[in-house]
């Protein structure tokens, strides 16, 4: 184990008769950024809270940088938390709010002063020292909550839903920056958040849980185009889930009927049987007359987005979302299409 990795071993946590935890193992490497996501209740939070000591584990062993820190108060660990509310002192100084961590482990001042102003400068706030927090934007607090957690070292930054407070064009902004602090620094970061966007922009690994244990962990790339069941598949970026029936299943490719087409798909496997198709938004096409092996489809619902059109479609096989380009046919509500895709798309999970 180096510096910054996190491990925990069949860790559990119990609060009388509630599971709040079902017994977790995982690995968190070094320098990498790496989010606990899924949806209320299902674990991540107090995932995060383990790790930084504000909860005990029931059962199982922490390790962070190599240390069993299973019994360590959150005094005594070198990790540093971004809470989802700032928490930023109103009658503070943003420097002070900054500086007061290392105050409390008794730097002396003009040392934690100037660490502070390093770290104001290295979030973008230089010049911001001498405002209080509610002469500052939304986003310009969280990144004093940022400033005031890295100026403390920590082997490993916690952030608990950073973001949650800002509006969408600021969050995409704030959550690029935390990304740029993370790498320039070398930081171990443990994210948690349950929007999925975020996470693929942000993280270098995702563990996406689920009624309080693990289901599955990758890249967002893994878990985009090779999900593990349909909750992953829908849980992780948008998709539709369409009932089929595997015939034919090797190491390689599959055959599956559906609504009485045959098609080969030589990028998916599953067992045989009733299985699910994974059918992303984009990669749904859209034409106007039937061709070979097409779904018919009544188009529902359309929108222009500018960059995309959307649209619902009702068929036999259920409801279907697709995007399309802005320069493809712009379809109608209540136009008549047939749908299509390219077989090496498609991924089957169980039903």
């Amino acid at each position: 184990m180096t510096k910054g990795s996190v491990r925990f071993e069949n860790v559990t946590k119990r609060y009388d008769d509630v599971v709040a935890l079902k017994p977790l193992t995982l690995d968190i490497q070094p320098g990498t950024l790496c989010t606990l996501l899924g949806p209320s209740g299902c674990g991540k939070t107090t995932t995060l809270r383990l790790i930084a000591g504000l909860e005990a584990a029931s059962a199982g062993k922490i390790f962070i940088g190599g240390e069993d820190v299973t019994h360590l108060s959150a005094t005594y660990r070198r990790v540093s938390m971004v809470f989802q509310s700032y928490a930023l002192f109103p009658h503070m100084t943003v420097a002070e709010n900054v500086a007061y961590g290392l105050n409390v482990k008794r730097m002396p001042r003009a040392e934690a002063a100037s660490r502070a102003e390093a770290g104001l400068e290295l979030v973008g706030l230089k010049g911001f020292g001498d405002r209080l927090p509610s002469e500052l934007s939304g986003g310009q607090q969280q990144r004093v909550a940022v400033a005031r957690a890295i100026v403390l070292e920590p082997e490993v930054l916690l952030l608990d839903e950073p973001l949650s407070n800002l509006d969408a064009k600021l969050r995409r902004h704030v959550r690029e920056e935390i990304r740029q602090i993370q790498q320039r620094l070398g930081l171990t970061a443990v994210y948690v958040t349950h929007d999925q966007e975020e996470a693929m922009a942000v993280s270098d690994r995702i563990i996406v849980m689920k009624n309080a244990e693990i289901a599955q962990a990758g890249t967002p790339r893994d878990l985009y185009e090779r999900p593990a069941s349909s909750f992953i598949a829908d849980f992780i970026g948008d998709a539709n889930l369409l009932d089929v029936e595997v015939t034919q299943s090797d190491a390689s490719s599959a055959a599956i009927r559906l609504l009485g087409h045959d098609y080969d798909l030589p990028r998916a496997t599953a067992a045989r049987g009733a299985a699910k198709m994974v059918l992303r938004p984009h990669h749904v096409r859209l034409n106007a007359s039937p061709l070979s092996g097409s779904i018919p489809a009544e188009v529902t619902y359309a929108a222009y987005l500018g960059n995309s059109i959307q649209f619902t479609l009702s068929s036999p096989a259920g409801e279907i979302f697709a995007i399309a380009a802005p320069t493809d046919r712009p379809f109608a509500v209540g136009d008549t299409v047939h749908v299509t895709w390219q077989p090496e798309d498609i991924r089957l999970v169980a039903n």
